[in-house]
């Protein structure tokens, strides 16, 4: 008969077995564990579980900028080299527009911004900025209105007149920002206008660099603005002391938000108010990029300060704030798309009892120059660079 016990210093291999898969049981439940830990984390920070989603591909573009649908669903896409492209989703088609103005193209400047006028569905106009040459190798950002007419075979823009200049035109090919909203009651054109990588300027009311501007939509400007006394161009002033102001939206109560890229970091959210002054650059939470120490906005409450900072930075580059039933756990929340960060954040803007934060982000392992929330609550991102992909996000 066959012993039924073992030598010493023995185990049966089924008793590893048994130990083995004791082992994986527990590894597995631990595992599962943490997951959990981590979900519910992120449903303590932000109230709702972190949404997830699918990158679906609809085309590709050659440094794109920005993008902006039209009523009847199709976008426009503004490509920095001087292109303009209207993009049919259904359809799956690309067409370029006719008669875009001339553009100074280099470094960060080129075709900016693109928005259909409030009033499209009856007028057909659009709103584009731009950078533009100017005397003895300088430049500005422009704003235009144009009629986009697609009563021939190929469309075209038509009726082209000036809005909004950038004055003074400088040198460098950085900092334009030339941002473009309508107020929620469309009665009003907002304009970032950023720097130049000039400094001095943001704080300077003899020009409107550095500044957030606010015109009427024919381009003249509002008698209530805060620097309405001072004359051209102060009084095209809605807000001053910004850096690079290359997102704004409105939210649902009608407040204004604005992202800032920062030096070396110190990247911001502010929510603009008429008349303040936002401090750039005599104040920062970042550094100069050579390591210059620059003093923190706690220095200087004369100042508006940030309600966020990050360092290091995100370089946001564009915003959206979402509205849909697509990703209801985004509602109301702001969408950035990171350029160095190579991410969708997504912040909460907060409450009476809550500052605002940001509550978690994609990481995408590409640069996002555009994010776009459609009216039907889809939400659309644009990559950054040569052959970018344009993507419509959907949830798994």
């Amino acid at each position: 008969m066959t012993p039924t016990n073992h030598p010493a210093g023995q185990v049966s291999r089924t008793t590893i077995y048994t130990f083995f898969m004791i082992c994986l049981f527990m590894l597995i439940s631990w595992s599962g564990s943490l997951q959990s830990v981590a979900l519910a984390m992120e449903k303590e920070q932000s109230g709702q579980a972190k949404p997830t989603f699918n990158r679906v591909q609809l085309a590709t573009f050659e440094e794109p900028w920005a993008m902006a649908e039209l009523p009847d669903g199709r976008f426009l896409i503004t490509e920095k080299a001087g292109k303009l492209y209207l993009f049919n989703e259904k359809e799956q088609t690309k067409t370029a527009v006719a008669n875009v103005p001339t553009v100074d193209y280099g470094g960060q400047g080129g075709l900016g911004d693109v928005m259909p006028a409030p009033d499209f569905t009856a007028s057909r106009a659009i709103y584009l900025s731009y950078v533009e040459a100017g005397k003895n190798g300088t430049r500005g950002a422009k704003v235009i209105r144009a009629i986009l007419d697609e009563s021939q075979a190929k469309p075209r823009l038509s009726e082209l007149a000036d809005i909004w200049t950038q004055t003074p035109k400088l040198r460098g090919r950085g900092h334009y920002s030339h941002r473009l909203l309508f107020s929620p009651d469309k009665e009003f054109l907002f304009i970032s206008s950023g720097d130049r990588q000039e400094f001095d300027p943001a704080q300077d009311m003899s020009g409107n660099l550095g500044k957030i501007i606010r015109l009427r939509p024919d381009g003249t400007v509002p008698e209530d603005n805060p620097f309405y006394s001072r004359g051209t161009p102060a009084n095209q002033v809605w807000s001053l002391g910004h850096r690079n102001v290359l997102g704004m939206q409105f939210d649902a109560e009608g407040n204004l938000w604005a992202h800032e890229m920062g030096p070396r970091g110190g990247d911001e959210l502010n929510l603009i108010l008429p008349g303040t002054n936002y401090g750039w650059p005599l104040v920062s939470n970042g550094r100069h990029y050579d390591g210059t120490d620059i003093p923190d906005h706690a220095t200087r409450p004369d100042f508006k300060p940030p309600l966020i900072t990050w360092t290091p930075v995100i370089s946001p580059a564009g915003m959206s704030i979402y509205q849909g039933t697509v990703f209801p756990a985004w509602q109301g929340k702001g969408l950035f798309s990171g350029l160095s960060s190579k991410a969708l954040v997504v912040v909460d803007f907060g409450d009476d009892s809550q500052k605002p934060r940001e509550l978690y982000r994609y990481e995408l392992g590409t640069r996002i120059r555009n994010v776009s929330t459609s009216a039907a609550g889809r939400v659309y991102l644009l990559e950054d660079g040569k052959g970018a992909k344009f993507w419509r996000l959907e949830p798994k």
